[in-house]
């Protein structure tokens, strides 16, 4: 009789232990990594409002997918690669970070890719711009989200060239993104019977451009484009307009600038300003309803690089859904054969690259007396279908196009 009891303890023992762990890994959270730059020169394109708007993203999906409880992990990469790789690594070996979405940095954009190849685990560059994400360096694991250096100097150099305006001289940031930016911006220039008559590069983080301007306003460029990203961007039209470049022959054209740049100049200063732009929040009542939710948590509007991050991190969700795995091939497989159509893009399809084909816009910064409101900052001119706004999948080096 006792060992009949001690053998029913047992197998009543196990089985409470099978329940528990059961328990256990149901109750497991699926998490999805935010890596953003939180604090420096590129905080205000992405920064905490990005990890918000993937945060908003999880709770309008409704907080939880395959059972289990949704959970965003976050950090500052401080635009570093070396914290980037330690970070994501970090996540993806011990947290059992699925996905991993960041948003400015080009070169910590490329390591983070390249680890997710590695790992096979689904990375999303929602603010950095460099071409090579959907290029040679491609994996069938990364997507680029809100625009590339393409399509920013496709849309802005093409525009300003076609007013007349063919001589430029560049002021680059001097890593991945800059360089990608300018020699996209030089394509353009010289395919429309345009010249660059020079360039010259800062360091990321540059306060003082005064010695970069002077050259610009020397070569006599009909156009000094701005191949650089938010404080570095916004450091640069001041000191321009101080200079008095804005009001003389010379165009100050920036290839990539947000709302929060724009807010931060000053439209006095930043009047006219034309430019290339994925998202505006006063565009339509999809982007002002999604706008009005954001600002409410945020005190700000959502820069084009915060509305992708929502837009990619419920596009993600929902394909983990349709496809009852976290599987990254067969949620990959998903995400492609779904077209986006929500606030941010509308018949948007991410291309065999990786790259997420969607329309973008011109738009010009308002003058100081046009503006009816604190966010009230910019006009779009016109649509740029996605066709021409993005490279052709044909022309890509990136060896998955098929």
């Amino acid at each position: 009789m006792k060992a009949t009891a001690m053998r029913l303890a047992t197998v009543a023992a196990a089985a409470a232990t099978a329940v528990v762990a059961q328990t256990s890994f149901a109750a497991e959270p699926f998490r999805v990594g935010a890596i953003v730059d939180m604090t420096g020169v590129y905080a205000g394109i992405g920064g905490p409002g990005g990890v918000a708007a993937v945060k908003m993203a999880v709770q309008d999906f409704g907080g939880s997918v395959l059972g289990r409880p949704i959970e965003v992990v976050s950090a500052d990469y401080q635009n570093k690669v070396d914290i980037t790789s330690t970070k994501a690594r970090e996540w993806l070996d011990r947290g059992n970070v699925e996905m991993i979405i960041e948003s400015t940095d080009s070169a910590s954009a490329l390591a983070l890719q390249k680890l997710g190849l590695d790992k096979k685990k689904i990375t999303i560059a929602a603010g950095s711009a460099t071409t090579e994400l959907t290029g040679k360096q491609c994996t069938p694991y990364g997507i680029h989200y809100v625009y590339n250096t393409y399509s920013l100097a496709n849309g802005t150099a093409r525009a300003i060239v076609e007013e007349g305006k063919k001589d430029w001289f560049f002021i680059t940031a001097d890593y991945a993104f800059g360089h990608s930016l300018e020699a996209n911006a030089s394509a353009v220039v010289e395919q429309m019977g345009g010249k660059v008559l020079g360039k010259v590069r800062h360091p990321l983080s540059a306060s003082d451009f005064g010695s970069f301007l002077l050259q610009a306003q020397s070569s006599k460029a009909q156009v000094i484009g701005l191949a650089n990203a938010g404080r570095d961007t916004q450091n640069s039209i001041r000191q321009a307009a101080e200079f008095g470049l804005s009001a003389g022959k010379q165009l100050v054209a920036p290839l990539l600038i947000v709302d929060t740049d724009l807010k931060g100049i000053g439209l006095k200063a930043a009047q006219g300003l034309q430019f290339t732009t994925a998202f505006y929040w006063d565009y339509n009542d999809e982007t002002r309803a999604f706008s009005k939710k954001f600002h409410a948590q945020t005190k700000l509007m959502p820069t084009m690089v915060q509305a992708g991050m929502y837009s990619a991190t419920m596009h993600y969700l929902n394909a983990v859904k349709a496809a009852g795995t976290a599987d990254a091939d067969k949620v990959m497989a998903k995400m492609r054969e779904t077209p986006i159509n929500d606030f941010f893009a509308k018949d948007g399809k991410i291309l065999a690259n990786g790259l997420m084909s969607h329309d973008m816009y011109l738009a010009e910064a308002k003058k100081p007396a046009e503006s009816k409101g604190e966010w009230d900052l910019l006009t779009i001119r016109k649509v740029i279908p996605k066709a021409q706004a993005f490279e052709p999948l044909e022309k890509s080096a990136c060896p998955l196009k098929g």
